[in-house]
This record gives C-alpha cells, sequence and structure tokens, in this order.
C-alpha cells in the first residue's frame, strides 16, 4: 500500500463482471496495483464481489422536485467513496459496444440526480475518469475504432462530462477473448482457435502491456483545470 501521506491522490477503480478469475478481474487488479505503485490510495470496488444491485428501486428513483431526497444508504456510500477519489477507473467488458448491465446499474443508481447533476456547481468537477473497455473483437477489425468512438460518446460525453469530471477517456483493449472471433462480409460470425503454451502466454503477457500503457497515458495527461 502506498504511504498514508502520499500525495498523489485517491482512485476508485470499479469492477463490472460477474467472476472473480475473470481476464476483467485480472485486469482491474494489475491497474488497482499500478496505481498503488503511482503513490494513490485505492479503493477497490468490486461490484459483483459486493452483491451490488443494479435494479432501479423506488428509494433510488430520482425525484426532479427534489435534489436533495435521500437516497438509500447503499446509494449513499457509494457516493461517498466517488467524492473521496481523485479519479475513477471502470474496468468492464464491452457488451453490445456499452457497459455490462452491472456498471450501467451502478451509474443509473448511483450518478443519481443531485449528487453528480442537477447543481450550478457539480459536485463531482475536477475529477478524472477513465473507462477501460475489455472487447472480444480482435485488433485489426475494421470495427474497433468505430466501436471505441461509440464507447467516447457514451461515456465520456454523455455521462462524464455531463457530470462535471474535467477529463474523461475511453481506452479500448481489443483481443480480451481467448479465442478471436470477427464477423465475415456477410455477418457471418467467425470464431478462431484458441491459443495454447508459449504463444498464449505472449500474447496474454502483451494484452497486460497494452492496459498498463493505456493507464500511464490515462495518469500522464494534463487535467483539465475546473
Amino acid at each position: 500500500m502506498p504511504p498514508l501521506d502520499s500525495t498523489a491522490g485517491t482512485a476508485l477503480v470499479v469492477m463490472a463482471h460477474h467472476r472473480a478469475d475473470s481476464l476483467t478481474a485480472h485486469t482491474a487488479r494489475r491497474t488497482a496495483a499500478q496505481l498503488e505503485g503511482a503513490g494513490y490510495r485505492v479503493d477497490l470496488l468490486d461490484l459483483h464481489a459486493e452483491q451490488f444491485d443494479p435494479r432501479m428501486n423506488v428509494a433510488d428513483q430520482p425525484d426532479w422536485g427534489d435534489r436533495d431526497k435521500p437516497y438509500s444508504d447503499e446509494v449513499r456510500a457509494h457516493m461517498r467513496r466517488i467524492l473521496d477519489a481523485d479519479l475513477v477507473i471502470a474496468v468492464f467488458p464491452v457488451y453490445w459496444q456499452s457497459v455490462p448491465a452491472l456498471l450501467k446499474g451502478w451509474i443509473d443508481r448511483v450518478w443519481n440526480y443531485g449528487f453528480a447533476y442537477g447543481r450550478s456547481k457539480p459536485r463531482l468537477a475536477g475529477k478524472r475518469m477513465l473507462w477501460l473497455g475489455l472487447a472480444g473483437v480482435t485488433s485489426g477489425d475494421p470495427v474497433t475504432e468505430g466501436m471505441r468512438a461509440v464507447l467516447e460518446t457514451n461515456l465520456s460525453e454523455g455521462i462524464a462530462y455531463y457530470c462535471g469530471f474535467s477529463h474523461s477517456t475511453v481506452a479500448l483493449l481489443p483481443d480480451a477473448e481467448e479465442r478471436p472471433q470477427r464477423l465475415d462480409a456477410e455477418g457471418n460470425l467467425l470464431v478462431g482457435d484458441a491459443v495454447a503454451g508459449i504463444e498464449r502466454e505472449a500474447r496474454y503477457a502483451e494484452f497486460d502491456r497494452r492496459a498498463t500503457k493505456a493507464v500511464e497515458g490515462f495518469l500522464a495527461a494534463e487535467p483539465v483545470p475546473s
């Protein structure tokens, strides 16, 4: 753990996957360790392990007539974790060119009216956001750039900037599937053979390298004054 007097700040790493042995979980843990090595205090939020329920409920439904509505104790605890963080990194598998329901529901319930938006002085102003998305598409697939652009629009422009974050970006990590897959010209899904042995080790070492580089680039980016 970093020293208590660390000046780098606090990072909230949000892991959105149902399996602790997934590549997403592995990447989230490596990201947390990378941040600790950079001097950050790290809060690792495993949404599935903490049994976060992504379904909206009456207690956490926004009240457009009352931006000071007292939300549920669970949601307020998550709000506090966001407020305590200088930067937030969400690590998730890309589902249908979007985030999984677990992460979307966390945003729906926690990034709520009166907290994340709906005030002249946003409470999340000055914070920074990295969306680290793991995609099954292969690196050379022409849909990769379009996927990244869709995610950037939805997540950075549609969510983070709307909620006052000073900087937000998407880092797309393709080649996340063990068996490579792509669509042919007729729309058929072509699934290749899984690699094994030394080739497999090299492939995932390269994946880890790209993930590390993405986080390094995010940390090195100049913060935008709030």
